[in-house]
């Protein structure tokens, strides 16, 4: 029997092991070279002031933090090549924590509390609940194990701590600073429960910087800037590798375990779960609101543009060959006639537009006078929200009629007054009001296409232009994809008819692209 024990590996086993920290250019030694051995049912004090190392030392022993080098076996398993499910598992079944400031959930009772670890190590609810009530029992709280933290002394708090690390069967208890936040009294009664522990067979770890709180610990060691400086007692130092298979990895909690758990601290945080749902309705409607503004907007300038037709053609006198004001008198009538006769033209408008005031009474308005023929509203797709649009007979008797936009109706006539049939003044001319065009609304480049006064081509020649030329000739194609095709015809033709590039033709649809 005896030589079968000398053959097991210590429980914990660390050899020259250091752990450093870069802060800024600094190297910190946390810990130096230190080379430890725990047995089963040791009752080890580790002392040292503030920043000695001893806080690093147990959060390498309990796997929460990992060598910058040296080796750490526990149970004879080298730590350094476990997964990181197969150290959860470690931890999970080899050791206990107990903190100095307890680490309770303040939603959860002291039974729960202390049943909450056995979770994840897949105990079945009503038997890991019974097993916390009779750690509870054992250590003196089976009367409070109804009770939350919030009702519980300090002592209590820290009691309910020591089951906790005790459910799964801990070998190993690592209790950091388990007084320093108790009474006295409390704190030689926790330190007494150690004690009984450890007789009880579980192997004690005490990270403490007082040397009264570490007498109570069979052997003491003391450590200074990530050294050990002295061990009242040694275990024999033995180097023996595992001779076991590692642990199994660690397995997360079921789907229903899991799901059980966060309504609870739902229902437990109500407050600020509604908080935090509200923050994300917030979040939420405020994005879905930014996208909608942004997609009606771009759907608005989309609108605007695609109120112009985008099938249409612009050609507009000027070129790669103008070189003064006055070769910018260009495009005839005739042109337009031109035009007019190609393979997949369906309406040709010459237009001739310029700026002038129109008055009727006392009132006026300073819009844009555009001279053209009656296939006008066709090119441009363009209704009438009241009377009619001037006609061939008009402008071969060069008729004095106008059609106006909204904007001019609204700013000349009176709510109720029907501008149809009306006579208004423009350029001391008398003009006959035939019609009103529908609403169209801002170009894409954010002029008012409602303030536009439509006169007759004929007309707009004799009595407002007084010359021949035009400002431009919108041409319909019959779809979309045939643009390019009557673009080149009509640019061919142009340079036919002129003998130079004096002219230069726009495609609306590239407006969308």
């Amino acid at each position: 029997m005896a030589s079968d024990t000398a053959k097991q590996p210590p429980l914990i086993q660390i050899d020259r092991v250091s752990r450093h920290y870069q802060a800024g250019d600094t190297l910190v030694k946390a810990l130096d070279e230190v080379s430890l051995t725990i047995e089963r049912g040791e009752f080890v004090a580790v002392m040292g002031q503030s920043g000695s190392g001893k806080s690093t030392l147990m959060n390498i022993l309990g796997c929460l933090d990992t060598p910058t080098s040296g080796t750490f076996r526990v149970n004879g398993h080298d730590v350094s090549a476990m997964t990181p499910d197969q150290l959860a598992a470690l931890r999970l079944k080899t050791f206990g924590f107990v903190f100095q400031r307890y680490q309770l959930l303040a939603p959860l009772t002291a039974r729960e509390n202390v049943a909450l670890p056995a979770t994840y190590a897949h105990v079945p609810v009503e038997q890991r609940l019974n097993r916390a009530e009779q750690l509870l029992d054992k250590l003196g709280l089976g009367d409070r194990a109804d009770h939350k933290p919030g009702e519980l002394s300090g002592g209590q708090q820290q009691r309910v701590s020591i089951a906790r690390a005790m459910i799964n069967g801990a070998e190993v208890i690592l209790a950091d600073e388990p007084t320093g936040a108790l009474d006295s009294q409390s704190g030689k009664q926790v330190l007494a429960l150690l004690q009984q522990l450890n007789r009880e067979g579980s192997t004690v770890i005490l990270i403490t910087h007082d040397a009264h709180v570490a007498e109570h610990a069979d052997r003491q060691i003391h450590i200074s800037d990530g050294r050990i400086q002295s061990d009242s007692a040694p275990a024999p130092t033995l180097d023996i590798a595992a001779s076991e298979p590692a642990p199994p990895a660690f397995t997360s909690v079921g789907f229903a375990e899991a799901v059980s758990t966060a309504l609870k601290a739902l229902r437990f945080n109500w407050f600020r779960t509604a908080l935090t749902l509200l923050g994300i309705v917030i979040g939420v409607g405020a994005v879905v609101a930014m996208m909608a503004i942004g997609e009606g907007g771009k759907q608005q300038v989309l609108d605007r543009i695609e109120s112009m037709g985008t099938n249409l053609l612009l050609l507009r006198p000027g070129g790669g060959n103008t070189r003064s004001s006055g070769e910018m008198a260009t495009l005839t009538v005739q042109d337009g006639e031109a035009v007019s006769q190609l393979p997949g033209v369906s309406y040709v408008a010459p237009e001739r537009n310029s700026r002038a005031t129109i008055r009727f009474g006392n009132r006026d308005y300073n819009g844009r006078i555009q001279g053209t023929t009656p296939d006008y509203i066709h090119v441009r797709d363009w209704g009438m929200a009241r009377g009619v649009f001037f006609t061939e007979q008009d402008m071969d008797s060069m008729a004095p009629v106008i059609v106006i936009g909204q904007t001019v109706a609204e700013e000349l006539f009176t709510q109720g007054e029907d501008p149809v049939g009306q006579y208004v003044f423009l350029k001391s001319a008398v003009y006959q009001v035939i019609g009103v065009l529908e609403a169209k609304g801002a170009t894409s480049g954010g002029s008012d296409m409602d303030e536009m006064m439509l006169i007759p081509l004929s007309t707009g020649r004799v009595r407002v232009f007084g010359r021949d030329h035009l400002s431009t000739i919108t041409i319909k194609v019959e779809s979309t994809d045939r643009l390019d095709e009557v673009q080149a015809a009509v640019e061919s033709l142009m340079l036919q008819r002129h003998g130079r590039e004096d002219f230069m033709v726009r495609n609306t649809a590239s407006l969308i692209e």
